[in-house]
C-alpha cells in the first residue's frame, strides 16, 4: 500500500534523522503543501519517513513520531533531506550509517534530491555531489569542500539546481528551495501564489550571496529598499544607476556600494533577474507576443529577452511558455479528474 495517499499528485518524502531541525521538517510540508492548482487542488503529497520508522530525536525538547520507513522513497518523485545536529551526521564518504545508506539506495532513478542545509554531507557522502556543483551553510562550505574535493562547492549562494540534485544553504534558504521547485514544476503563478500565503518574498534568486553585509541598514543610515520598489514598478523603463541613486539621494558610488551589502549582488544583476522573473511571469499568465512581453519586461528586443532567458533558463521564450501551458492543462486536468472521482 502506498505511502502517499494522493498518488496522482507530485510525491515527496522528507527523509529525517536523529537530531532534526524541527524547522526544516516543517519547511516542505508548508510551502509544497500550500501549492495548488487553479481549481485549488493539491499539487503535492509530502510523506515523512525515516530510515527506521519511529520516534526521531529533534535538536529541541521533544521528540517526532515518523511514521513511514525507507519505503516511501522507491515511490517518490522527489526526495528532500533536512539537517541534523545528531551524533551520526556523516562527514566522510562512505560514513553513512547503514540503514541510512540502505534507505538512499531505495530512491528510483530519475528522481530529484535535495537538500536543506547540512544535509548536503548526506548527498555527498553517498556519492550524489561528485562532480556536481553544490552549496550548503556557508559556516560549512569550507568543510564539505575539503572532505568532499569532486564537489565543486559554491558558498556564495542560496541554492543550486544541478541537474537533479539540489541543494540549499541555511535554514531560511530551504523556503527558497521549496519555492523554486514549485515554480519549476508548476510555473511562477503557483510559486507566487504560496508565497503570498506563507507571507514570504516570492523569488530570492538562487545566485544571491548566502550572507551581506547589512541586510537591514544600520539606524541612522539610509537604505536602498525605495529605490527597488520603484524600480519594480518601473521595469519596462531603461534604468540607470544616476535615476536609482536619486531616489535614495546617494552619489552612484555609495548607492552601488550599499545596494550590494544589502542585496548581496550589484543593481544591474538584480534588475535583470527582477525583468527575467516578469517575463516568466508574462509568458505564463498571458498570451502577449514576444516581442510585447519582452518590452514590458524591460528588456527592449525579443532578441534581447531569448538571450537572457537563455542563459538564465536554458530555453527559448517559446519554449518556457509552451512548457508551462501544457503544465497548466495537466494541472488543471488532474483536478477535474479528482473533482469527478471524488463527485
Amino acid at each position: 500500500m502506498s505511502v502517499f495517499r494522493h498518488p496522482g499528485r507530485h510525491r515527496v518524502a522528507v527523509l529525517v534523522r536523529h537530531g532534526l531541525l524541527p524547522l526544516e521538517l516543517g519547511i516542505p510540508h508548508r510551502v509544497l503543501g500550500q501549492a495548488r492548482s487553479a481549481a485549488g487542488e493539491p499539487l503535492y503529497s509530502v510523506a515523512t519517513c525515516s530510515p527506521t520508522p519511529g520516534a526521531v530525536r529533534t535538536d529541541a525538547d521533544f521528540t517526532v513520531d515518523v511514521p513511514h520507513g525507507p519505503e516511501a522513497l522507491a515511490e517518490a518523485d522527489t526526495v528532500l533531506v533536512p539537517a541534523s545536529h545528531g551524533p551520526d551526521e556523516p562527514y566522510a564518504r562512505g560514513a553513512l550509517e547503514p540503514p541510512l545508506a540502505a534507505a538512499l539506495e531505495r530512491v528510483r532513478p530519475g528522481a530529484r534530491i535535495a537538500s536543506i542545509c547540512t544535509g548536503a554531507f548526506v548527498l555527498a557522502a553517498a556519492g550524489l555531489l561528485d562532480g556536481r556543483r553544490a552549496t550548503t551553510h556557508w559556516a560549512s562550505c569550507a568543510r564539505l569542500q575539503r572532505l568532499f574535493p569532486d564537489v565543486r562547492v559554491d558558498p556564495d549562494v542560496l541554492y543550486v539546481a544541478d541537474g537533479p540534485v539540489w541543494t540549499s544553504a541555511g535554514v531560511a534558504s530551504g523556503i527558497d528551495l521549496c519555492l523554486h521547485m514549485v515554480r519549476e514544476d508548476f510555473g511562477a503563478a503557483v510559486a507566487n501564489a504560496v508565497a503570498r500565503r506563507t507571507v514570504v518574498p516570492p523569488h530570492r534568486d538562487g545566485g544571491q550571496a548566502q550572507f551581506v553585509e547589512r541586510p537591514v541598514p544600520e539606524p541612522g543610515t539610509s537604505g536602498t529598499g525605495a529605490a527597488r520598489a520603484w524600480a519594480l514598478k518601473h521595469l519596462e523603463r531603461p534604468l540607470t544607476l544616476r535615476e536609482l541613486a536619486e531616489r535614495e539621494a546617494m552619489s552612484v558610488r555609495t548607492f552601488t556600494r550599499r545596494f550590494r551589502a544589502e542585496v548581496g549582488v550589484s543593481p544591474q544583476q538584480w534588475l535583470t533577474r527582477q525583468r527575467v522573473e516578469r517575463a516568466r511571469q508574462l509568458l505564463e499568465e498571458t498570451d502577449l507576443p514576444v516581442d510585447r512581453v519582452a518590452a514590458d519586461a524591460g528588456f527592449g528586443s525579443a532578441s534581447a529577452l531569448r538571450a537572457h532567458l537563455q542563459t538564465a533558463l536554458g530555453v527559448s521564450p517559446s519554449a518556457y511558455r509552451r512548457t508551462f501551458r501544457a503544465t497548466a492543462t495537466r494541472t488543471a486536468g488532474t483536478a477535474t479528474t479528482a473533482a469527478t472521482v471524488a463527485g
